[in-house]
């Protein structure tokens, strides 16, 4: 495969990611593979949540898909497929566990709207504890915060953690 249209696909994995885990996170996180999510909705005691294993869990599409590619001799495609799922994952975790949940001593202020929104959005997802009634479950794209909290509103706080003392 060239490199224009292995771009395009590792570039079309990216975006693809998005919905997967917007849907991974609302019906899978949030339904049955609660037991290991809940870890992520409660305060970290340690480096390690259970929530962690999805990590493991979703590497292995992508190191599926790159040995194939690289090393069986599966279409080419695999490989750029791969790649994107891995990129995904690395700003996953560059987002998600550096700069929103502070994983790692690392110091960034948040300065574009878009990144504003989106962390804001994912601190609204995580001031609900339980498994039901939370919002945005997306990552890279997010709704307003003011949609956010007129949601939460509607839903009457249903599961909200309790404001710190």
């Amino acid at each position: 495969m060239s490199f224009l249209p292995g771009l395009l696909l590792f570039l079309a994995t990216i975006a693809g990611m998005e919905g997967f885990a917007y849907a991974a996170h609302r019906w899978v996180m949030h339904g049955p593979g609660w037991f290991l999510h809940a870890s992520h909705h409660r305060p970290r005691r340690g480096k390690w949540e259970w929530n962690d294993l999805y990590a493991a869990i979703f590497a292995v599409p992508s190191i599926i898909l790159l040995m194939g590619g690289v090393q069986l001799g599966w279409w080419p495609g695999c490989t750029w497929i791969g790649a994107g799922i891995a990129a995904y994952g690395a700003i996953y975790f560059g987002f998600h566990d550096l700069i929103v949940h502070r994983r790692l001593p690392i110091r960034y202020l948040p300065r574009s709207r878009y990144m504003k929104r989106i962390v804001q959005a994912h601190r609204l997802h995580h001031v609900v504890e339980t498994k039901k009634g939370t919002v945005s479950f997306g990552f890279l794209v997010a709704p307003k915060p003011e949609a956010l909290k007129a949601e939460l509103a509607r839903r009457q706080h249903a599961g909200m953690r309790a404001p710190a003392r």
